[in-house]
């Protein structure tokens, strides 16, 4: 069974792949947005920085953007970890 989190859990400097994302608990123009801004599954996100004073919002790179989100809805995105690199 994989290690899943939400994407909100992950620290500054962390990389994961966006495992899945719950729609249902999103309204469907937010749903839609996130899709359009590239979190789909399968895709690597970082998390950037963490607003001072409570974390929120969040910094996240997402392909070659940088987008910030709300904590909550972070939580509804949940990552695996990126598996490591083969040894060379």
């Amino acid at each position: 069974m994989a290690d899943f989190t939400g994407l909100a859990a992950l620290l500054p400097g962390q990389t994961a792949i966006i495992a899945a994302i719950d729609r249902a608990g999103l309204d469907p123009v937010t749903a839609s947005r996130l899709h359009e801004l590239g979190f789909d599954e399968g895709v690597d996100v970082e998390l950037l920085h963490r607003a001072p004073f409570g974390g929120d919002p969040l910094a996240v790179r997402v392909g070659n953007m940088v987008v910030a989100l709300r904590c909550a809805m972070a939580a509804l995105i949940e990552v695996a970890p990126v598996p490591p690199a083969p040894a060379a």
